[in-house]
């Protein structure tokens, strides 16, 4: 039997993700559930990041704690989970090494490599490798009382091969990009199995309480205009193409699609033409410029100041929020305010509410 959870109070987000007219602009960022926040290390306590991952109690615990440091100004939840769990259940190990990130200790090396092989061959079953990931949100939206929506994502299919043959972070990206250019019938073979997972793993994530979704394709920018048209679009497409139906069959109603893709600001006009209903755009967009575009689409946008400017004190954020705010015309139709990346660590959480409140400040202006 589906989990009951109670009606939803703060619909503002998901009313402007499907292009409704608000009275503000919804307002959540990237990573907020994180290390930022002093709370987070007290409740994460001596656990291991993926073992945080895997224990729903702690998950839903870290999710809740941005919604209620900044009750009345933030408009999300977003789980609290990582990326590359869909290589873990894919059967590659994955480890965060302190001060250093994710590690695959077996990286993928060249389609010759065992491992590529039992990765096409190999079909996981994602209800149950990932279903800590389900319990989780289940168990948040239960919490949530429905003072806003949650929302769940994956990584998109180009970023997660990069993880998985890179082995973690990468400035230059030599793996990757030798697979995709020397073996490139290879890396699309992949590709599309990572996109099958990713489709099936959020329609999971619906049924078990995400009110909405987000694609991270947060490696995009390193892949040229032309590349990108090969080994990042078409899989991104698959699944906005491919979650509504999943959802249905599985007896759920379509809920909004997020993507972003990081540094990709060349692809904004097929990202445009995608069935995604947001785009999330980093700091490398012009928010007037931008908004152009994606109105004539007919598409919302999500983004998109620096998370840097959080370092850069009052002044700097309220300077960067006027550009962004006026931007978007105000933000009551067509946007979502956010960060155009992650929230970083050693952020003042007091900077971010003042971030949060000169948007709403901002905003009044065009009442």
């Amino acid at each position: 039997m589906a989990a009951q959870f109670e009606p939803l109070k703060n619909d503002l987000l998901l009313r402007a993700a499907r292009g409704e007219k608000t009275e503000r602009p919804p307002m959540w960022v990237m990573r907020q559930a994180g290390r930022y926040l002093p709370e987070y290390h007290e409740a994460k306590g001596n656990h291991d990041f993926f073992e945080c991952c895997r224990t729903p109690e702690i998950a839903s615990t870290l999710t809740l704690q941005p919604i209620e440091r900044f009750e009345g100004m933030i408009d999300a939840a977003i789980i609290f989970s990582d990326i590359l769990v869909i290589p873990q259940a894919m059967g590659m190990e994955v480890v965060m090494v302190d001060k250093k990130g994710p590690h695959f200790p077996e990286p993928l090396k060249s389609p010759a490599d065992k491992q590529f092989m039992q990765l096409l061959e190999r079909s996981p079953d994602v209800k149950k490798e990932l279903d800590y990931v389900y319990k989780a949100i289940t168990l948040t939206r239960q919490k949530l009382n429905g003072r806003v929506p949650l929302i769940g994502f994956c990584g998109a299919p180009w970023t997660l091969l990069a993880y998985m043959i890179e082995g973690g972070g990468s400035k230059m990206f030599i793996g990757a990009k030798t697979w995709i250019y020397k073996f490139p019938e290879e890396s699309k073979a992949l590709l599309q199995k990572i996109t099958e997972l990713c489709v099936e793993y959020l329609a999971l994530q619906v049924v078990a309480g995400a009110q909405m979704i987000q694609v991270f394709d947060s490696w995009a920018g390193e892949l040229s205009p032309s590349s990108f048209q090969v080994f990042s679009l078409p899989y991104l497409n698959y699944i906005a193409d491919n979650l509504p139906n999943r959802l249905k069959e599985l007896g759920q109603e379509p809920v909004p699609m997020t993507v972003f893709a990081k540094g990709a600001w060349y692809a904004l006009d097929d990202l445009c033409a995608s069935n995604y209903n947001v785009i999330g755009l980093d700091w490398l967009h012009d928010p007037a410029e931008t908004f152009k575009i994606a109105q004539a689409k007919g598409k919302v946008l999500q983004g998109n100041a620096d998370p840097g400017i959080l370092y850069g004190g009052k002044d700097a954020i309220t300077m960067v929020v006027e550009e962004m705010v006026r931007g978007f015309k105000g933000g009551k139709q067509g946007w979502i305010a956010n960060l155009g990346h992650g929230i970083t660590p050693f952020v003042n959480p007091n900077d971010l509410k003042f971030y949060f409140q000169e948007i709403m400040r901002v905003s009044k202006e065009f009442d």
